[in-house]
């Protein structure tokens, strides 16, 4: 039995469109949203999000050209299914507190002053810290010229979080990452609980991860530009543009990165 042709395959019109777009440096989950908007009465042009990485990803389900692979976020040659990751070399953390102790306010999005925190990796040894105020989504990014240790991101994340206003220093949500090490230190410092994700659960801080996906866009680890440069994006990373979206315009945030820590409404 042969196998089912790929649906990009055998849709010229609709590969065109998700080619186009993917060239634009939309997601494929923003190309397979827009459709349906696009064409309200065209049920051809409909595709899953899963469908379009399949036919960058796989071989036997190729339809669009693998260079395009390119033009994604994260730019990886391979992309790993959801719910399998490769070992990522995180030690235990001690004496963390859960996300489910996180107070209630917290959870919501009413009650400014709660931030969601991460690293975005540049050229190594350079990396970016993200932190993402729940309420607002205002962005915040500190520059790790030097690494990510724990005892490097403590205090750069200390000096970030007390130049903003008391009341917006609530609380901090991360993910297990090892860099936190020194979280119990950061809290005696600042005053500000950090709460720490489940293991493999992107969507209990998913307002950072979706600002570090188009944080990265910004910082090639490829060396071909400098990844900390104020306000300019490689040229394999610029986009031409975008849909509309109520996102950070990370394009300013970025310009204030030269000195350590840049705040945007």
């Amino acid at each position: 039995m042969r196998p089912k042709p790929a649906k990009l395959a055998v849709a010229p019109r609709l590969r065109a469109v998700v080619e186009a777009k993917l060239r634009l440096r939309w997601s494929p989950e923003q190309i397979a949203g827009w459709l349906p908007l696009a064409y309200p009465d065209d049920p051809t042009m409909r595709i899953s999000h899963e469908t379009i990485y399949l036919s960058l990803y796989v071989q036997q389900r190729r339809g669009l050209p693998g260079e395009l692979r390119r033009c994604l976020r994260t730019g990886r040659a391979m992309r790993h299914p959801r719910g399998k990751r490769l070992p990522q070399g995180r030690g235990q953390l001690v004496n963390t507190i859960s996300i489910r102790q996180r107070p209630a306010e917290a959870n919501g999005r009413s009650v400014p002053g709660h931030w969601e925190g991460d690293l975005a990796l540049g050229k190594r040894p350079s990396a970016v810290l993200t932190l993402v105020e729940r309420t607002s989504r205002s962005v915040v990014l500190v520059a790790l010229p030097a690494g990510w240790r724990a005892d490097q991101v403590r205090p750069a994340l200390t000096t970030a979080m007390k130049q903003l206003p008391r009341t917006l220093c609530r609380s901090l949500t991360w993910d297990h990452g090892k860099e936190m090490a020194e979280h119990a230190r950061f809290t005696a410092d600042t005053g500000v609980p950090v709460y720490f994700c489940d293991p493999r659960s992107p969507w209990q801080w998913a307002s950072n991860q979706n600002t570090n996906g188009l944080v990265r866009q910004y910082l090639p680890r490829d060396g071909r530009s400098s990844p900390l440069q104020p306000g300019r994006p490689g040229p394999h990373r610029r986009r031409t543009q975008r849909p509309p979206s109520t996102a950070p315009r990370l394009s300013d945030t970025l310009t204030g990165i030269g000195g350590g820590v840049a705040l945007t409404p």
